[in-house]
């Protein structure tokens, strides 16, 4: 046990604003940060670990979750279903670690509208025309699914002001140091600091 319970924290982000990059920096700074396995219906890849890279799960097991209001969140995307364990997640939170969820806006309302208390991220590209030039960078998209993550990218930006935090994202390590200080901030409310204020002998 690592004493007081952890923050849940959720991080949305269009394709290219390179949350991955981000969160690789935030956690080489912070040691008390876990990252949320998912669930999924599709087979393991060579080398992937049950309960490490995913909890690989049956559509029977999947449905049963469902049923059972098991996960924060949940969808099925190319034939296959993904979601969230809510039981997984509140383990680690109880542990005293920091819970991190890299996830769409849609699936970040579900989180949000379960979880209230979750501290809610959108990392943003500095411009359309950043995002377009890293999109193309990568030369593995065509045209059409570089227009295709645009447009959707626009869509997920309108969603931004549903966040109670933006990141701008024009330095990795500038963006990581920004949600380093966000949790930090999170960390030093007044709620989760009043029994250090001390009355005579007694605690307040």
């Amino acid at each position: 046990m690592r004493g007081e319970r952890g923050l849940l924290i959720v991080i949305s982000g269009p394709s290219g604003a390179g949350k991955s990059t981000v969160i690789a920096a935030l956690m080489r700074r912070r040691d008390d940060i876990r990252f949320s396995v998912s669930a999924t219906t599709r087979p393991p890849r060579p080398g992937e670990v049950d309960g490490k890279d995913y909890f690989f799960k049956t559509r029977e097991q999947f449905a049963r979750m469902i049923a059972e209001d098991a996960f924060l969140e949940h969808a099925e995307y190319v034939g296959n279903c993904y979601g969230t364990p809510a039981e997984a997640v509140q383990r680690q939170l109880d542990e005293g670690y920091h819970v991190l969820l890299d996830i769409e806006v849609q699936g970040a309302a579900q989180v949000l509208a379960k979880r209230p208390d979750a501290v809610s991220v959108f990392l943003a590209p500095p411009s359309m025309a950043e995002l377009e030039r890293r999109l193309r960078g990568r030369g593995t998209d065509a045209e059409e699914k570089i227009a295709g993550r645009l447009e959707t990218a626009r869509a997920e930006c309108a969603r931004a002001r549903d966040y109670t935090y933006i990141v701008v994202n024009d330095d990795a390590e500038k963006a990581a140091g920004e949600l380093d200080a966000i949790i930090t901030a999170q960390l030093c409310r007044s709620e989760l600091r009043n029994h250090f204020i001390l009355e005579g002998d007694r605690s307040i």
